[in-house]
């Protein structure tokens, strides 16, 4: 037989040799565990993911970037004013006529203008509607080609017009800037008028 130190030698490496295998495959088996937890993990991370994605398009935008608020935009405008708690949503808003009377005006040409915006605004409401509407629903446009635009205030209809102002301009620069088709494509009637054109005569029926 093998001496006692001998046998006492092999007894110790075959422990040694038990103990290592037994590691090897105890960490295999806890490796193998972890990859397969990660990859349950990875699956069920994609609405995660996804959310994130969602996330990040609000929040990871550039400052300055970031898009509108729903209800901001929209495919056409006009030029109507109004009061900022008045609700642009109401039906009393969506079903109101809109006319615009647009004119490029200097103010030498003041009380003209005062009576083409009268004439005309009245005249063609009770054509078009066979009644009379207040002038607040007819928008009139006034194009400053000679920045005089305090001179017009103490007229009645001022305050309700849009002024718009651009020195030593032609008259009909205004329009080809200002009255884009996105813009007049709310009204029912859009009426350019020139200041140099008198009403006197001026008859809606004929």
């Amino acid at each position: 037989g093998f001496p006692k130190n001998k046998r006492l030698f092999l007894s110790t490496i075959l422990l040694l040799v038990s103990l290592i295998c037994a590691a090897y495959f105890l960490a295999n088996a806890f490796h193998y565990k972890q990859v397969r937890l990660a990859r349950w993990g990875l699956i069920y991370s994609i609405p995660d993911t996804t959310t994130s994605n969602e996330k990040c398009k609000t929040q990871c935008h550039p400052s300055g970037t970031h898009p509108l608020p729903q209800g901001i935009v929209a495919t056409t405008s006009n030029l109507e004013t109004r009061p900022l708690w008045e609700d642009d949503h109401s039906p009393t808003n969506s079903n109101r006529p809109f006319n615009l009377l647009a004119i490029p005006v200097g103010v030498k040409q003041k009380q003209v203008v005062d009576k083409i915006v009268k004439k005309v605004t009245h005249s063609l409401l009770l054509h078009f509607y066979h009644m009379y509407f207040p002038s607040s629903d007819f928008v009139v446009m006034l194009f400053h080609y000679d920045g005089f635009v305090d001179e017009w205030k103490n007229l009645a209809w001022s305050n309700r017009a849009i002024h718009v102002s651009a020195i030593n301009q032609t008259k009909w620069w205004f329009a080809k800037r200002f009255l884009h088709p996105d813009i007049v494509a709310d009204y029912n009637y859009i009426f350019l008028w020139d200041e140099d054109l008198l009403v006197d005569n001026f008859d809606p029926q004929r």
